[in-house]
């Protein structure tokens, strides 16, 4: 007589998100300690060596002696993908259940999460000298426009003001007619999704003071000394928010009142995108505060 095989539990992975200055970094931190769990950051900028203070970077102090993976793994200069965080990434999950803790994946950059995590399947498009030539010569309110044209649901979660992004929408969606919408590809883990939100009033406070804090801390001198190094004004653009900012300031196009005011409007914008990009996800358990988990 046949019996039925039951089946293996899969692996535990939690996937911390919400906006910019939400608390995720520190919420991780505790959840680790709690679960004996180490942090995977899916940073879009925390990758790169250099970009500490504009990009939020966690410090070993706020570590707490949590094990953190994909920090400073890229040099600023060179491009760092979303394929190229899904393929360390993923290595680093298998590590971390290799040596039975727990990964704890924690960022706001929905795109490259949703890739390592499987909600995406990224485009095998090859990279169009000639395209990326052509379109290198545009600004990014002109790929923007061209990008709204070709995939206009695509513009609507992208981040305008970076041309690399741009570029290479631009250049999917010219090879396929889009930029294929999420489809879901299971991995084998049991994904627990966990959001925070403390809502638009207490969000908008917390990115202010923390805007505050990041300028004392030497935020103008952190990009000086990048340039220093060899980062291009160019690249630091390509690099977004803080470093787009901060750059435009030190090459006189604006003043420190208008820099400091722009860039604070431009980081709450950003967080209201990344709201609309994780609401999609319904598997997110949504908190207000980390003391509610």
């Amino acid at each position: 007589m046949g019996y039925i095989v039951p089946r293996m539990s899969q692996p535990k992975v939690f996937a911390i998100v919400g906006p910019t200055s939400s608390g995720k970094s520190a919420f991780a931190v505790e959840l680790a300690r709690k679960i004996d769990g180490e942090v995977i950051s899916a940073d879009s900028r925390q990758v790169y060596t250099g970009l500490d203070i504009g990009s939020g970077k966690i410090t070993k102090r706020e570590m707490k002696g949590i094990r953190h993976h994909l920090l400073d793994v890229s040099s600023p200069k060179k491009v760092f993908t979303a394929s190229d965080l899904q393929k360390k990434g993923r290595d680093a999950i298998n590590d971390i259940l290799a040596r039975g803790k727990v990964p704890i994946v924690c960022g706001g950059t929905g795109f490259y999460i949703d890739a390592l995590l499987g909600r995406i399947s990224l485009p095998n498009v090859p990279a169009d000298p000639a395209l990326r030539s052509k379109l290198a010569k545009k600004s990014a309110s002109q790929l923007y426009a061209m990008l709204k044209i070709m995939d206009p649901k695509r513009a609507l979660s992208i981040d305008k003001h970076n041309p690399v992004r741009l570029v290479r929408a631009i250049e999917i969606a010219k090879k396929l007619g889009k930029v294929p919408a999420a489809r879901i590809k299971p991995l084998p883990y049991d994904i627990e999704w966990i959001g925070l939100n403390p809502g638009n009033t207490v969000l908008r406070a917390k990115i202010h003071k923390r805007l505050l804090a990041r300028m004392k801390q030497g935020m103008i001198t952190e990009v000086k000394r990048l340039h220093s190094q060899g980062v291009s004004w160019k690249r630091m653009h390509e690099l977004g928010l803080e470093y787009r900012h901060l750059s435009q300031y030190l090459q006189g196009d604006v003043t420190k009142k208008q820099m400091a005011e722009e860039l604070e409007r431009d980081i709450w914008h950003y967080a209201k995108r990344q709201m609309t990009y994780w609401r999609r996800n319904t598997a997110i358990r949504w908190i207000s505060v980390a003391k509610d988990y």
